[in-house]
């Protein structure tokens, strides 16, 4: 596993974690957000030769074409193997610059200091990195741990509402699966009032445990999936349209879909779905699904990493904290699942 380190002074942090690394030369991805709103606060703790590279913002530019602009940039730099790269950005960019720096010359060192609520729960953890392709999510990809991940809730007072909201999916998430008492703890009326230093380090420690168990995804760490077949399904579907969702939106629709077939087939209480239905709502309110759109939806299903052969295998809750892998479901059960979401 990859070693994370919480800091509250960010820029000190990576200044002595780099003094202590050997390396030939610094090249520092960012987006044009995190540019403005995140490099400042680490600057100083960077040599002045470095190599900076800015990439475009969002879901829609995590492909392959904007990794052949970063390969160029890096080829352009002359980076060698010895070479670091440090990410300075959300999921998308930590995702799509670890996956590059793992391809480039078989593999460079890389940093990743996630700027998100989303990518410091989630994506700092389990080595995952890759891009989209033809339309499907993380289609293209890699295990590979970077040489440290640091997590700083400084860089949260830069995010908008939104993006701090959907991280809280993810969050809440964890709870579902794997700790009851964290579930019924988190603050869903007032979530942005929450505690985020201590929600960000409990996430991090449930989902560290069920990673080191299962680093390559042969079982336990399915669980880490639970309303993502669907949701992922959402949120590539609504991309580039006017109902745009992110990540954590997405994944708040997927979880009510997915908690309703945890019903139907794990026997998950109606008291506990109810639960579960009116935490979402509460604080994602609820997306509106036309029915022309749900076979379109159910095709992006299909292509989930998690199928085998012409079985559709989902993780689903016995119960809350109580969450069960490889559970087959047919594309009749998904679509009624999602009419299901749509009627409440």
């Amino acid at each position: 596993m990859n070693p994370i380190h919480f800091s509250d002074q960010p820029a000190e942090d990576l200044h002595s974690l780099l003094a202590r690394l050997s390396f030939s030369q610094l090249f520092i991805l960012v987006d044009s957000n995190t540019q403005i709103h995140c490099l400042p606060i680490i600057e100083k703790a960077l040599l002045a030769d470095i190599n900076l590279f800015v990439v475009q913002p969002g879901e829609s530019n995590k492909t392959i074409a904007t990794c052949m602009e970063i390969w160029a940039a890096m080829t352009d730099a002359a980076l060698d193997r010895r070479a670091l790269v440090i990410n300075l950005g959300g999921g998308v960019l930590g995702d799509m610059g670890g996956f590059c720096a793992s391809i480039y010359k078989r593999g460079i060192r890389f940093i990743n200091i996630p700027t998100t609520l989303l990518s410091q729960v989630d994506a700092s953890v389990g080595g995952k990195l890759g891009v989209d392709f033809e339309g499907l999510k993380n289609h293209l990809g890699v295990f590979n741990e970077p040489e440290t991940v640091l997590i700083s809730q400084i860089f949260l007072s830069t995010l908008p509402k939104n993006e701090l909201r959907s991280g809280f999916a993810e969050v809440i998430k964890h709870g579902l699966i794997r700790d009851k008492a964290y579930f019924e703890s988190l603050n869903f009326k007032n979530w942005e009032e929450s505690d985020w230093k201590e929600l960000i380090r409990h996430s991090i420690a449930i989902k560290t445990e069920v990673v080191s168990s299962d680093p390559k995804e042969a079982g336990l760490r399915k669980i880490l999936n639970f309303g993502h077949t669907i949701g992922h399904a959402f949120e590539t579907f609504y991309l580039d349209g006017e109902k745009h969702l992110l990540h954590g939106e997405a994944i708040a629709a997927g979880m009510i879909c997915e908690a309703w077939l945890s019903k139907q087939k794990l026997g998950l209480s109606a008291e506990e779905l109810a639960k579960i239905e009116a935490a979402f709502f509460s604080v994602y309110g609820k997306i509106t699904i036309e029915e022309s759109e749900i076979e379109s939806v159910l095709d992006l299903c299909l292509q989930d990493k998690k199928n085998e052969g012409n079985s559709l295998l989902f993780s689903l809750l016995k119960e809350i904290g109580d969450c069960q892998y490889n559970i087959p479901i047919s594309r009749q059960e998904i679509r009624e699942a999602i009419l299901y979401y749509q009627s409440r």
